[in-house]
């Protein structure tokens, strides 16, 4: 009841929403910094039918397959292998690890708005080519034309402005880049977050929805999600760390199965630069 509060107040208030993230993952950082296990917050992707999908992992990272297994599908709708990536919401940097080590960008940025999250991540992740940094999605601290490719995984709902962060996002962008971008929405926010899209000048190179792949992932990989829920947050907690991580049962599952909120996974590209037209000699 209390987290399902705490997500009613958020979903009313889009001017508290920085600021109460903000601090709830700061509290995430500063409470469970040493909780090494818990690197990637998302609710995971799985081919419904079981037969399809596997990947290799190497052992430390398979606990987390299923949450890995989103970033997979939604970095791999275009190359990024020697390319310069940023990831915006970069949380605990799991999801950011993955990308370095395993699809080889040339460079790897993760930028949160949580400083804590940040320092957790720049002292759990040391890989050559990623480096963490604190950063607003809507005001990213970097120059025009800096990156191949943007992913946003399941974080933009908590923006105050998703168009400040379309908008951002084609900044910082080469012309042809892509955003390899996934997230959630009730059944009813779905067509103004479309028209967002629309409106935001990326051409929508590929739009799938992948709730169904997202309510195997979490029904699979519920038990996981319990028992570390609840080792972070036990006892009279129990039923809220339930709700956060997407238990059996609770409201994002439910919702999903039932159609009231829907999870959609997209490759959008910045528009490439405009060859000018050859002229041509009358006579």
């Amino acid at each position: 009841m209390i987290a399902d509060a705490f997500l009613w107040v958020l979903n009313r208030t889009p001017s508290l929403r920085r600021a109460m993230w903000r601090l709830f993952f700061d509290v995430l950082a500063a409470r469970f910094g040493n909780v090494g296990w818990w690197t990637l917050m998302n609710y995971g992707y799985a081919e419904p039918d079981g037969t399809t999908g596997s990947f290799d992992l190497q052992p430390d990272d398979e606990a987390e397959r299923y949450p890995i297994a989103l970033y997979r599908h939604v970095a791999t709708l275009a190359p990024v292998a020697g390319r310069d990536v940023l990831e915006i919401g970069s949380g605990r940097g799991g999801g950011a690890s993955y990308v370095a080590r395993y699809l080889k960008p040339r460079r790897m940025v993760g930028i949160d708005l949580s400083g804590k999250a940040v320092a957790f991540c720049n002292r759990r992740h040391i890989i050559a080519n990623l480096h963490f940094r604190q950063g607003d999605a809507e005001r990213l601290p970097f120059d025009s034309q800096s990156f191949d490719s943007v992913i946003n995984v399941e974080s933009s709902f908590c923006y105050p402005s998703i168009d400040g962060f379309f908008a951002e996002v084609k900044r910082v962008l080469r012309p042809g880049g892509h955003l390899h971008y996934t997230d959630l929405r009730l059944a009813h926010e779905l067509v103004d977050w479309r028209a967002a899209i629309a409106r935001s000048g990326l051409e929508i190179v590929f739009e799938r929805n992948i709730t169904t792949n997202v309510v195997e992932a979490l029904h699979r990989d519920s038990i996981r999600r319990r028992d570390g829920g609840r080792r972070i947050a036990g006892g009279p907690f129990a039923g809220i760390a339930d709700v956060f991580t997407g238990v059996d049962g609770t409201r994002i599952p439910s919702l999903l199965a039932s159609g009231g909120m829907a999870y959609y996974s997209y490759l959008l590209r910045k528009p490439p630069v405009a060859q000018p037209v050859a002229a041509y000699a009358a006579g």
